[in-house]
């Protein structure tokens, strides 16, 4: 779009990278001690309901300990990715293979909180 002030905004969806040692207790503390709706569930992710958000709960055998990963949208990829590696944010579009059809992103945040920063139409 070229915009020289791109739209940055929260996205709808919050990615909790769980290690697999914990992944089912994990799951098992949002879906029955919070209780909250189950929308997808299969070996690798569960996603619930959260509010308008939706949690993203994955397994991820590698990590030692959870991180929480969150979606940032825009207008304007290239010019919101550019403002904010300006403000000390880093590509790290290595960490997670994204969908073709996405236009998208990943950034580390200054602190290293990682976020897909996905292009929305409209």
């Amino acid at each position: 779009m070229g915009n020289t002030t791109p739209r940055i905004g929260a996205g709808r969806n919050i990615a909790l990278k769980a290690p697999a040692r914990e992944f089912d207790r994990i799951v098992a503390f949002y879906r029955d001690a919070v209780g909250l709706p189950v929308l997808r569930d299969d070996e690798t992710s569960v996603t619930f309901e959260f509010g308008v958000m939706r949690l993203w709960i994955d397994r991820v055998p590698a990590l030692s300990q959870a991180e929480l990963w969150l979606e940032l949208e825009t207008d304007d990829l290239e010019a919101a990715s550019a403002r904010l590696a300006a403000a000390g944010a880093a590509r790290c579009d290595e960490i997670e293979p994204l969908p073709a059809d996405l236009t998208a992103g990943w950034i580390a945040a200054p602190g290293g909180v990682v976020h897909l920063l996905a292009e929305t139409v409209g």
